[in-house]
């Protein structure tokens, strides 16, 4: 399901379960990380974060999760913060490759990546609304400080995506490319980056940090997320969003506990 690759001073992570469009869960996070603390020991000079398929990675699969006995607290604060934290803090710069779709979890292992180079026609957004349950993995973070209130409320409420191309232009990531080119323009920065001055770099991502944990923006975001899915696990919609996708319906939500 997560494959590490590792050619000279560059790693690839990738994510290998297209036929589900790369959905993730609680083994696949811990997967993830220990590609991480893999490369980290190989002593890679920059990392590539990509998904096979046709998509990136379409969020959490909940295709086999029961919302009666779901484990919500574990997925969300065993294994899903720590491994973003884990990702922002990785001593080299890293990069992802958004193609396809790219909700929930999966936008938020974009957030929690250096650099995101983004396919014209991905698709990045919160699905959540169909759920019963919200936006999580820093993603209220990220629409808020670069799209302001206004516009994230309303790309929450309404579960409407953005294409790659509109993301960039929104200033959410940093280069759009057609979709047949953006792997190898995501390859070639990170080839480019890993000839660089790399403790000048770390030393970069060290000032952005605490640049974004004074605003307190990201990690408290995340918190406040985990705390509302647990939340919300317990609620009746939150019970008809994941039984109405799984039975591939429209859920009929009650707006009540």
């Amino acid at each position: 399901m997560i494959e590490l690759q590792i050619a000279g001073d560059i790693a690839e992570v990738v994510l290998c379960a297209p036929e589900k469009r790369n959905a993730v869960d609680e083994a696949a996070l811990h997967a993830l990380a220990d590609a991480y603390t893999e490369a980290e020991r190989a002593g890679v000079r920059a990392l590539v974060l990509r998904g096979e398929g046709k998509a990136f990675c379409a969020g959490r699969d909940i295709s086999q999760v029961d919302p009666r006995t779901d484990d919500a607290s574990g997925f969300m604060r065993g294994a899903l913060q720590p491994l973003l934290e884990q990702m922002a803090a990785f001593p080299a710069p890293t990069f992802a490759v958004a193609h396809g779709a790219c909700l929930g979890v999966g936008l938020g292992l974009l957030i929690a990546t250096d650099v995101v180079y983004v396919a014209e026609s991905a698709k990045l957004g919160s699905p959540f609304a169909a759920l019963g349950a919200t936006l999580d993995s820093g993603g209220h973070a990220l629409l808020f400080e670069r799209l302001g209130a206004h516009r994230a409320f309303d790309l929450i409420y309404s579960g409407r995506l953005l294409s790659g191309a509109e993301a960039v232009a929104a200033g959410l990531f940093s280069q759009s490319f057609p979709d047949d080119e953006v792997l190898e323009a995501t390859r070639a920065a990170a080839a480019h980056a890993a000839q660089g001055p790399t403790l000048a770099f770390l030393a970069t991502k060290e000032i952005m940090r605490g640049l974004r944990d004074d605003r307190q923006g990201l990690w408290r975001s995340v918190e406040a997320e985990n705390a509302a899915q647990v939340e919300l696990a317990q609620s009746s919609d939150f019970r008809e969003g994941f039984e109405a996708f799984q039975q591939k319906r429209q859920p009929r939500f009650t707006g009540r506990g």
